[in-house]
């Protein structure tokens, strides 16, 4: 074995941790919504009882703890007055990423830590797109560490001219060191990785690291902890089975003194992220595992598609009715690569349009995103004029109309891209808008001429949504009029607050009045608002617009919540509440009602989630009282917990609230609404596909596709619970 560099830091053994239980805890009323595509960022606060009971946690918390410190007080306690070169640092290495992590992987939350395993996943699709790799192992250890492993042709590993230390480690110790910025002399004609900062990131972002490479015939390791090598690089050869071995190895440790939350990734999460990749690069065969100690919950998948974009469209409108086959091309021009695929549905009033540059979804969109709408309404408005279905030749579909009920993959391969941030959310190459206009129209205009079947299904379409838009605008007017005749704007059961400030305001979102009076009454009336819903809002999946204007419960909500237009730009300063709580029983109609005002929310504006505006309270389901002691609990665990805990004598009763009306305003505010110890659900959409998969499934009006997800989704259900 050979020393190729002396250690400059002792290597420490890592130990795993346990998970903390706040991390573990899961609500007993989570609907399959939740499960299916939302992570859900838990607020825990403990409960206050009576006569001396612990908090939720076991612990003493202490919060919006004000203070009469002034501000040049706080200044002369943690600031210099002085100002000068001394003040002045410079960060070196990676100390910056471990200074400022947000900076170059978002959050250090869930979306953050789950970003950690993308830059290294991301990299491992680089080499297959280089035609170098054509599998990529992922596995999540049973101690919470993450191991991809792929075949391309591992990370060079002879000394670095310019930092005279292996370019192994200058790649995975040094910012914006690697392959691919480009240009002939780079490693990649193609890559997502172009900052150099990817798998450097990574490395200062954990507590331990090891990297192995095999190549050359030799196989390559070495280790390191929060950015710096802990032990020499060493190689040994390999066997002579063995010689043809080629790929690169990460395994890696999150550090816990930078991710706020536990360390725990999800399984689903990934594998959303998987999916596309392997939908995206036909060639490529990912495997997926997750490892634990108990062999029954080992999960596995292989994923590989062969059809590629087609089939990932399918796969999307799996639950719908297409009205063609999907339509799809490949173009090559100007050293840019466009892929297209897509396809309409009868039974679908929104669009779902997923873009991908460099095989990094582009969440944000682009300019490969702004070339596919506008070459749509344009190709289709064209091609209408001509054809007899559009009869009125001065009538003009809007991109909108035009793109109801499609769905659309596109992706587009460039050399240099131009991304907003490390995260890259948006492109912003404006070449790509004109190469992705002309391909899409090009191809477009020839497939609908020698399909005029196809054509006509598309623009009758297109021309119901227009006549749906134009009945829903004259059902927002009529809104509107009743509002002005009622000299009021917000609806009349609604109980606002008394604060103006958006950013400090909440609203709730309740069913039935007997559960509105006592939330009334329990509110903080200086930030909280209640909105009292009588039964259950209309199924929007399933209809178009114009009835959706017309249903009483949604008119409400538009108004109440301040959402503006369907299909008009997002504005959050619009929005008169920037915490919008859904709260319902922990019962069936309970979830059925949440899960209706979540598809409202999805497809009306789905900028709310993307904002974190979107809430789910969790009231508690059991009242313990042992004489004057009272304790609640969030579900069947917390009972048993507290049960263990208790005298095996001990005399006690339980009340399970089936409802909300059920509990005393004073309860309700304690236990449900009290900022400082109610227990809240954030919900954010990490994989659009997913929910639109879901969403189309759950709601839609495919009875045969709803009852397959059922059967399918047998062992989430614990038969106990069910209400028969």
């Amino acid at each position: 074995m050979a020393l190729l560099k002396p250690p400059p830091l002792p290597f420490r053994l890592l130990t795993s941790r346990l998970l903390s239980y706040a991390a573990k805890h899961r609500c007993s009323c989570d609907c399959l919504t939740h499960r299916a595509f939302f992570r859900a960022r838990t607020t825990y606060r403990p409960v206050r009882v009576s006569n001396g009971f612990a908090s939720r946690n076991g612990g003493i918390v202490r919060a919006f703890m004000s203070s009469s410190v002034t501000l040049e007080e706080a200044h002369g306690q943690t600031g210099s007055k002085t100002y000068g070169s001394e003040q002045i640092q410079v960060l070196e290495g990676l100390d910056p990423v471990r200074k400022r992590p947000g900076m170059y992987i978002g959050s250090t939350g869930p979306r953050g830590l789950h970003h950690l395993v993308y830059e290294i996943l991301d990299n491992a699709v680089d080499e297959a797109q280089a035609g170098f790799a054509t599998k990529i192992d992922v596995v999540l250890c049973a101690d919470n560490s993450v191991c991809i492993t792929d075949n391309g042709r591992g990370i060079p590993t002879d000394l670095h001219p310019s930092t005279k230390k292996s370019s192994l480690e200058t790649v995975l110790t040094v910012l914006h060191a690697g392959g691919k910025f480009g240009g002939s002399s780079s490693g990649y004609n193609v890559s997502g990785g172009l900052h150099g900062v990817g798998l450097s990131v990574v490395n200062a972002l954990s507590e331990a690291l090891e990297v192995t490479v095999w190549r050359d015939g030799k196989e390559y390791q070495q280790n390191f902890s929060r950015g710096k090598p802990v032990t020499y690089m060493t190689y040994h050869v390999l066997p002579s089975e063995s010689i043809s071995l080629q790929g690169t190895r990460i395994r890696f440790w999150p550090d816990h003194d930078v991710f706020t939350s536990s360390i725990e990734f999800d399984y689903n999460t990934i594998a959303g992220r998987i999916r596309e990749l392997a939908f995206l690069n036909p060639e490529l065969t990912i495997t997926f595992k997750k490892e634990d100690k108990d062999p029954t919950k080992v999960l596995y998948n292989e994923y590989c598609y062969a059809g590629g974009l087609v089939e990932y469209v399918k796969w999307l409108n799996t639950d719908k009715k297409p009205l063609h086959e999907p339509v799809s091309f490949r173009k090559v021009r100007d050293d840019i690569t466009v892929e297209v695929a897509l396809q309409w549905c009868s039974d679908a009033y929104s669009d779902t349009l997923l873009g991908y540059a460099n095989s990094i979804r582009t969440v944000d969109g682009g300019t490969h995103i702004e070339g596919m709408k506008a070459s749509l309404t344009r190709t289709i408005n064209n091609l209408g004029k001509k054809s007899k279905i559009m009869k009125e030749k001065d009538v003009s579909l809007s991109g909108e109309h035009v793109r109801e009920g499609l769905t659309c993959i596109i992706s587009v391969k460039v050399p240099n891209p131009e991304f907003e941030g490390q995260t890259k959310t948006r492109l912003g190459n404006p070449e790509v808008r004109r190469v992705v206009d002309q391909c899409v129209q090009e191809h477009l205009t020839e497939y609908l001429e020698l399909h005029p079947d196809v054509l006509d299904l598309i623009l009758s379409k297109s021309l119901n949504a227009l006549k749906a838009a134009l009945a829903a605008k004259r059902a927002r007017e009529l809104v509107r009029t009743k509002s002005v005749l009622k000299s009021s704007s917000l609806p009349g059961k609604l109980a606002d607050c008394s604060s103006t400030n958006p950013e400090e305001c909440e609203i709730f979102i309740v069913e039935g009045d007997s559960a509105g009076g006592s939330a009334k009454q329990g509110r903080d009336r200086r930030f909280q608002a209640i909105l009292p819903l009588r039964g259950k809002i209309l199924n929007i999946e399933r209809r178009d617009e114009a009835a959706m204007y017309k249903n009483e419960e949604i008119q409400n909500l538009i108004l109440g919540l301040g959402l503006g237009v369907k299909g008009e730009d997002f504005k959050k300063e619009a929005l008169r509440y920037h915490k919008i709580i859904i709260l319902t029983d922990a019962d069936v109609d309970g979830a059925h009602i949440r899960t209706l005002l979540l598809t409202f929310f999805y497809r009306y504006q789905k900028a709310l989630f993307d904002e974190g505006c979107i809430y789910v309270g969790v009231p508690p389901l059991y009242k313990v009282e042992r004489g004057k002691q009272i304790h609640y609990c969030y579900n069947d665990v917390e009972l048993k917990r507290l049960q263990n805990t208790l005298p095996p004598n001990a005399s006690y009763s339980i009340q399970r609230f089936k409802g909300l009306g059920e509990m005393m305003p004073t309860q309700l505010w304690e236990t449900t609404m009290d900022p400082t110890r109610r227990l809240l659900k954030q919900l954010i959409v990490e994989d659009a596909a997913e929910a639109n998969v879901v969403f189309s499934s759950l709601m839609g009006s495919r009875v045969d596709a709803r009852k397959e997800l059922i059967q399918n989704s047998e062992n989430f259900v614990n038969l106990d619970h069910l209400d028969i």
